[in-house]
Parts: C-alpha cells; sequence; structure tokens
C-alpha cells in the first residue's frame, strides 16, 4: 500500500463517492497525500481540505484534470496546486463543464436511436449536483440492463470511436497548460499513453510549461512505466502517479493509494510549487 495518490475523483465531478468519503478512504488506507482531481470542476477541493482536518497525517493537494483535444487524441491534463479561488479559473472551467452537457445530450440521443432506450432526466438524476458526463450514462444503461458491466457500455458504445459517441468542444493541451500556470498550478500531462503521439505532445507541451507526466498510473505495466520514466528524465519532468480512482467499478478498478507512486513525487510537487510561490 502506497502512502501518496496524486490522481482521485469525487462525486463532484464522475466519481461515486463525495470529497469527505474519499478523505475518509484515504485516511483509512494510511495515504500522507491526496490530490482531488476531478474533471473541470474545483468545487469539491474546499471540502476535502476541510474534511481532512480530523487526519492530520493526511494532506489534501488541490487539482483538476482538466480535458483537451489534440490531432487525433483527447488529451487531460492535471494541475495541481492550482489556485481554486481564483475567478478567471473557475470562469474556464465552468464553460469546459457546461460543454459536457450538450454532449451527453447527444449521446443519449444517440442511443435511443439505436434501441436503448435510457432517458435524460434519470442521466441527470445520476449525476447529481456532480458535473455531467459518460459513467452516467454507463449508470443508466446498466440500471435498465442493456449492458452487464460497466465496462461494457464504455467498449461497445460510448468510447471514442464507439457508436454513441460524440466529442465535445474543448481547448488545446497547450492551452490548459497555460491556463493551469496563470491559476498558480502546476501542469502534469495525465495517462500519457491515451495520446497518440505522446513523445511529440510531450516535447511541445515542455516549451508550454509542462513540469510532470504521470508514470505510475492505475494499472500501466512495468515496461509502460519505464519508457514513461525515460521520457520523464529526458525532460526533467517530476514523474506522478495516481490511481484514477472513480469508485464506480471497484471489480476493474484501481484503488485508492494502490498506483505504486513514490512519496518523492508529492515532495516535489511540494517543493515546486514552494518555489513558484
Amino acid at each position: 500500500m502506497g502512502q501518496v495518490d496524486l490522481h482521485v475523483h469525487t462525486s463532484v465531478s464522475d466519481g461515486k463517492y463525495t470529497p469527505e468519503e474519499i478523505v475518509e478512504k484515504a485516511a483509512a488506507r494510511g495515504l500522507k497525500y491526496l490530490a482531488i482531481c476531478d474533471h473541470d470542476t474545483v468545487d469539491g477541493i474546499a471540502a476535502a481540505i476541510e474534511a481532512a482536518k480530523k487526519y492530520p497525517g493526511l494532506t489534501i493537494i488541490p487539482g483538476v484534470e482538466v480535458s483537451t483535444l489534440a490531432v487525433g487524441s483527447e488529451v487531460h491534463m492535471l494541475g495541481y496546486f492550482i489556485d481554486y479561488r481564483d475567478p478567471a479559473f473557475r470562469k474556464i472551467l465552468a464553460e469546459l463543464s457546461d460543454s459536457r452537457v450538450g454532449r451527453v445530450q447527444a449521446m443519449v440521443a444517440k442511443l435511443n436511436e439505436m434501441g436503448i432506450a435510457i432517458e435524460w432526466p434519470r442521466v441527470q438524476e445520476l449525476a447529481g449536483a456532480g458535473t455531467i458526463g459518460r459513467p452516467h450514462i454507463a449508470n443508466a444503461m446498466l440500471e435498465k440492463g442493456y449492458v452487464s458491466t460497466f465496462r461494457e457500455a464504455f467498449d461497445k458504445y460510448i468510447a471514442k470511436g464507439g457508436p454513441a459517441y460524440v466529442e465535445r468542444n474543448k481547448i488545446m493541451p497547450s492551452e490548459a497548460v497555460g491556463i493551469i500556470r496563470e491559476a498558480k498550478g502546476l501542469p502534469v500531462l495525465a495517462h500519457p499513453f491515451t495520446v497518440s503521439e505522446p513523445g511529440a505532445l510531450i516535447k511541445e507541451l515542455k516549451q508550454a510549461g509542462l513540469v510532470g507526466i504521470e508514470v505510475y498510473y492505475n494499472n500501466y505495466s512495468a515496461d509502460e512505466r519505464k519508457t514513461l520514466a525515460k521520457l520523464a528524465a529526458k525532460y526533467e519532468f517530476i514523474a506522478v502517479g495516481g490511481s484514477d480512482y472513480h469508485g464506480i467499478d471497484e471489480a476493474v478498478e484501481t484503488m485508492i493509494g494502490e498506483s505504486e507512486t513514490p512519496i518523492e513525487a508529492a515532495e516535489q510537487l511540494i517543493a515546486l510549487a514552494s518555489a513558484s510561490i
């Protein structure tokens, strides 16, 4: 069991558990550092920081996961130690989050056309106060018995390239790097192997101000981590990592703190954030 998880989601975006519940889970697992990185929103950070006051050994790192689009790939950018109260930053995130609604509506419409009769109001109910996304569509499909597992909904219907997939408006990765830095944050490329040409993108983003890449991610193999570690060393990046835990399908998910992220990753982020103040 590790002591660090730098990529966890809450119900404020598309996770199952509230920020308070995530903090409790992290504390129960003995974590020292936990980064809340919800999709295109920072609304869960304050609650997590407040909840962590009961656990002096646990430090919450304020984070975000910004959705972007490069040629041929959806790219996610993590931002650590962002000023989550900054009005300009929050406005940009709100615009990105709002674009999710139209996308999900379009995907529900496509599924309906295919004979998969899930209802938009129910998808909204499943999202609750959180940022609506594809996991809520998957859960609606599960409820109706159209799929037998959460993963099946993605693999057969709503993953990129699937028959009900719909792209949404996104900013470019370099824009996200700039936005994160303007919010006093540290930009890090999330799960690089979801990018079609990670080497080329990483080189470009280094010039834009990228400071790290996810190396110890979720279920990456030892060889994949070795490849990414070499890239991190080449560009003098911080090698971070996390579970990308959502709590929705724990049969296949990496649990909080089980990404084998070394404690040095958090310490290096903290040192860089402190030096940037």
